[in-house]
């Protein structure tokens, strides 16, 4: 057997769910004890190269997930393997002319009916969602050298990165109010920052934070991380890559949370004298009292 899909094809554009289906079917195969080689393109995985492999090795094509039709992509991949039994599988056929590769069709759209997607039954996995809020410029900053440091935390760790800008634009969803930033950043398992709010805002919302201040031997990141008791957070002069990422695993732990309810509860206490600061600079002591 060949199993092959959109995942097959160099800049293909497979989407998750063409991947979740493709492992369904290789699963199947393995219940079965059918022998089968997976068309993976380079960046989807190990596997043979579809267009330099003898089609009269396989018996069976196994076109899974996704849509075909004479005028996509996947066609010219589909008719190499005429020679074989070809199945398509959690398919939408584009019904064009006389086109009809398939000698077993199991369609996901169908024309009377539908079947729902096989991704619904791959397992369910999980990583960590890490939200990365940076500094854009700060004098005297090696803000690049901090954001460089986070790649490589991240470029070989599993994790569903995304970013978030603190600036507001009543124009951008995501960045109108302060509410939404907050929205976004509580959604986070971790949050990278270069940004002081970013910090502070983070364990606000309950979600621990590796900090950098990208201005050597620190300036306003760091003294917040010290004022907060937070100890995730270093200079840019200090970044060490191992260091990184022991400070990011113990992020993702339950000691790190502790410590964020325990660093929370500390500052709002050293919070509340400031607003009497202020009365008293007002000469409203009365007042606030």
């Amino acid at each position: 057997m060949l199993v092959a899909g959109w995942f097959s094809l160099a800049d293909g554009g497979a989407t998750a769910g063409d991947i979740l289906v493709r492992d369904i079917v290789c699963e199947w195969l393995d219940e079965l004890e059918v022998p089968y080689d997976v068309a993976n393109e380079t960046a989807m995985g190990p596997g043979v190269d579809w267009f330099r492999i003898a089609p009269s090795r396989y018996s069976h094509l196994i076109f899974a997930c996704g849509p075909v039709g004479p005028e996509l992509a996947v066609a010219e991949l589909i008719e190499r393997f005429s020679r074989s039994r070809r199945i398509g599988l959690n398919v939408t056929v584009a019904r064009q002319g006389s086109w009809r590769p398939f000698d077993v069709l199991i369609e996901r759209d169908g024309r009377r009916s539908g079947r729902p997607d096989l991704s619904i039954l791959a397992p369910r996995e999980r990583v960590p969602v890490v939200a990365r809020i940076h500094q854009l410029e700060y004098p005297a900053a090696r803000i690049p050298d901090a954001h460089a440091a986070f790649d490589r935390l991240l470029a070989h760790r599993a994790a569903a990165a995304f970013e978030i800008e603190t600036r507001l634009d009543p124009a951008a969803p995501g960045r109108r109010t302060a509410a939404e930033v907050e929205s976004l950043i509580s959604r986070a398992d971790v949050v990278l920052t270069t940004r002081l709010h970013g910090l502070v805002l983070a364990l606000a919302n309950g979600v621990p934070a590796l900090a950098v201040d990208a201005v050597p031997r620190g300036a306003k990141v760091i003294a917040q991380a010290r004022a907060l008791g937070w100890p995730a957070a270093v200079t840019v002069d200090e970044i060490e890559d191992g260091r990184l990422a022991e400070l990011f695993e113990w992020c993702l732990g339950e000691e790190a949370h502790d410590r964020v309810a325990e660093c929370m509860k500390a500052a709002r206490a050293a919070s509340e004298p400031v607003g009497r600061e202020l009365a008293r600079a007002l000469g409203k002591v009365r007042a606030w009292s």
